[in-house]
């Protein structure tokens, strides 16, 4: 009896052992199933990258057209040396206001003055020679009319004057160009401005007519201000002349200055593709400085058919500006596009979209027409609301 008892307890043991090895060989199986389902499902997501969507903005409707422009004075004349000489004197510097005509510096040119006294002298001798070129003309008339004298004689003291009359003309022209040459060691204003910039002192050597010389002085009339801006060939059929604009500076912020478009090139420059216009404003207070660069808004709508998409948006390659598009069954389409204009976050196309598309922000550099994506949950932070609602 006690051995059937060992037995029977071996059996059920057996059958136990037999049990348990064939769940572990069955879990074995279900786990390495279980695994590959879940490989094949990370797979199958990778392939498909996940998206976000944005709208393009119609800009239709938008709220104007700013560029930069360049001021420039009104007036601008930088002040050279006619004639060569020493400085003798500056009687102006940068800021001081001046009035046509005032003198700004003095030269000595000790050169010019001894070839003016020489042309003096020329001139006087030059004149007595007419003088007795003149009165012995005379004299051979009156014996030609006794006939004294042969007219061949008298025709040559009547030409001898004509020759002394021509050197005494020429010596008073030497004269009068030394005399203005001389006037030129005074600088004087053009006109009304103000003194923008000086690069003279006491003694300096100048010299007229030399290559790459700098200006003594420059004189500016800032009493108004041209605006010069460059407007895109999109928007150059809005451009009015008379038209009001706004505008900022940097330096002042919260300020806005107004002006007014006086005049536009009418061409459009072949290697920009802008039209060059340019503008004035008044400048009473003188906050307005040649040479500042300054935010200028025109009261313009958007090109027709224009839209904007950030510029995170574009794909630039060997086939040009691309965007990423939304198509049927969750597809990639890549669609060719023209910019506008960049605005550095955003930008302009005025070509290749409709406010209705649905556009991929940032595409994968992989990203192929055609493949398919799944669209992200919810949009990352300080991107647009998901543009499939």
């Amino acid at each position: 009896m006690p051995e059937q008892g060992s037995t029977g307890s071996l059996k059920k043991i057996g059958i136990i052992a037999l049990v348990v090895a064939l769940a572990i060989v069955a879990w074995g199986l279900f786990s390495r199933w279980h695994h590959d389902q879940q490989l094949a499902t990370w797979t199958d997501a990778q392939a498909e990258p996940a998206v976000s969507l944005i709208r393009p903005t119609d800009m239709a409707k938008g709220d104007g057209l700013t560029l930069p422009g360049t001021l420039q004075a009104y007036n601008s004349a930088p002040i050279f040396a006619r004639t060569n000489g020493y400085v003798r004197r500056w009687l102006v510097d940068i800021g001081d206001h001046v009035n046509a005509g005032q003198v700004l510096a003095i030269l000595d040119a000790p050169e010019v003055d001894q070839q003016l006294a020489a042309a003096r002298a020329d001139l006087q001798t030059a004149r007595a020679n007419q003088d007795l070129a003149r009165s012995t003309a005379a004299r051979w008339s009156n014996l030609l009319s006794k006939d004294a004298v042969s007219k061949q004689e008298a025709d040559e003291k009547q030409g001898d004057l004509k020759a002394k009359t021509a050197a005494a003309n020429a010596a008073a022209a030497d004269v009068a160009r030394l005399s203005a040459t001389q006037g030129f060691t005074r600088l004087v204003a053009p006109f009304s401005g103000t003194i923008t910039s000086r690069s003279t002192q006491i003694g300096q050597l100048v010299s007229a007519g030399t290559a790459g010389s700098v200006p003594l002085f420059t004189v500016s009339d800032i009493s108004r201000i041209r605006i010069y801006v460059r407007v895109p060939q999109n928007y150059s059929g809005q451009i009015r002349v008379g038209m009001p604009v706004t505008m900022t500076l940097p330096e002042y912020p919260g300020r806005t200055f107004t002006a007014a478009l006086t005049r536009t090139a009418d061409a459009v420059d072949p290697a920009s593709g802008t039209v060059l216009v340019e503008l004035q404003a008044a400048n009473g207070d003188r906050a307005l400085k040649p040479g500042s660069y300054a935010q200028v808004s025109f009261p313009l709508h958007g090109s027709a058919g224009a839209v904007e998409l950030p510029a995170s948006a574009l794909i630039v390659g060997q086939n040009g500006t691309q965007v990423a598009l939304l198509g049927p069954d969750n597809k990639a389409i890549i669609r060719a596009v023209t910019v506008g204009r960049d605005n550095g976050a955003t930008v302009e196309i005025t070509a290749g979209l409709s406010p209705n598309d649905r556009v991929i922000d940032s595409p994968p550099d992989s990203l192929q027409a055609g493949d398919k994506v799944r669209i992200a949950p919810s949009a990352p932070a300080g991107k647009k609301p998901d543009a499939t609602k």
